[in-house]
């Protein structure tokens, strides 16, 4: 049963330095053109209106760089395929500064309630070099506007690994986001993907990061910190306090099925998994022509299923555990696994008990080095 669904809003009003996904500059027509193509896309996999989802996550771009009509299109259009009464989590994406009263009051009515926001680092100096529009200020009157409206199950994200960042200036903006004392928070490395302004300029020797101690010492400090504020690490960059794990996000740990609708959106379907068209005029123009704008439809069969139970099962706090890992496959882990279990333990990038297996602090630093153990050259029976 599919449970969970993604929609991509590709829309920014600035594209930042380091961002891969997928995005274009805001512009009232495309945004117009953008959403009758994706309730076209909808459409065409959900055949009977109000039906029930666990989790709706509208991610970006920025979602709410949308104006207040198309805003309300887009919720209405959710609101019409989905039963939103009855979903368990229903998160928006936000850039601080995009969030005004009229916005944040319409997302409440059409019952929204979560928001991820991305404020990235408590810096101004740092925000306009990564190419930000939004500064400090932003975030705190923006947190401040959800709260009033009764809207308090709020994300943050934060960056550390950036250029010209210390590891005493990441602890005065991680101090400041803990400040909130929000619900949950996320954090991530900062990564210098292909056709980013970043990757342009780190390959022009225009750019360094932190030296990777100084970046691993900041991923030490992230979690002690977010310990000592009761947020428990439930994930490899995530944290919260009990009870508001993001259970969108968990569905694709959980190696779960999911929708996914949008241009660059993919999908984890029974059997395959779908990954859209990216460029805007082949997202729009396929979409309105077939309903299904698909660039490829990767098929998943058990071999890649127990894989990505691995990679992504790896990921949360308590890993995978053995029983429904049986129960899942009808295989033993420790059957298909035992060399790679016993290589990651001796790297100390592993623990074993008797309930399953799940990463050290280190294997935490190393996690691609672990995943990659997890490939397998066969099916096995």
């Amino acid at each position: 049963m599919i449970s969970s669904v993604y929609i991509h809003i590709p829309f920014c009003e600035k594209i930042c330095h380091y961002c891969d996904f997928t995005k274009f500059f805001y512009e009232e027509k495309m945004a117009d053109d953008y959403l009758i193509a994706l309730e076209k896309e909808i459409s065409a996999y959900i055949d009977t209106p109000k039906q029930p989802m666990r989790t709706i996550f509208v991610g970006g771009g920025t979602p709410t760089a949308l104006n207040v009509k198309q805003l309300k299109k887009l919720l209405l259009t959710i609101e019409h395929y989905f039963d939103v009464s009855n979903v368990e989590e229903y998160t928006f994406e936000a850039n601080p500064g995009d969030l005004d009263e009229e916005k944040i009051k319409l997302l409440v009515a059409y019952g929204v309630n979560r928001i991820s926001m991305g404020a990235q680092v408590f810096d101004d100096a740092l925000l306009e070099h990564l190419g930000r529009l939004h500064r400090v200020k932003d975030v705190y009157k923006n947190v401040n506007d959800l709260k009033r409206n009764n809207l308090t199950n709020i994300s943050i994200d934060l960056m550390y690994g950036l250029p010209n960042q210390t590891l005493e200036g990441f602890s005065r903006s991680l101090q400041e986001a803990l400040s909130f004392d929000l619900p949950h928070y996320s954090s991530y490395s900062l990564q210098i993907e292909p056709k980013t302004v970043f990757y342009q300029r780190y390959n022009k020797g225009k750019l360094q990061k932190p030296p990777e101690e100084t970046e691993a010492a900041m991923y030490h400090m992230l979690i002690e910190e977010m310990e000592n504020m009761g947020k428990f690490q439930y994930e490899i960059s995530n944290f919260s306090e009990r009870n508001f794990e993001s259970k969108h996000n968990l569905t694709y740990w959980d190696n779960s099925y999911y929708y996914g609708f949008g241009a660059g959106a993919s999908g984890y379907l029974p059997g395959e998994r779908i990954i859209n068209l990216r460029p805007f005029p082949a997202y729009v123009k396929q979409t309105n022509e077939t309903g299904k704008p698909v660039l490829h439809a990767e098929p998943i069969g058990r071999k890649e299923q127990i894989e990505e139970e691995l990679f992504l099962g790896l990921r949360k706090q308590t890993g995978v555990r053995f029983k429904s890992f049986k129960e899942k496959y009808g295989l033993a882990l420790t059957d298909i696994y035992k060399e790679e279990l016993n290589y990651l333990k001796a790297k100390q990038w592993l623990i074993q008990d008797d309930e399953g297996i799940r990463l050290t602090r280190n294997g935490k630093l190393f996690g691609n080095e672990v995943f990659q153990a997890f490939l397998l050259d066969n099916d096995p029976t």
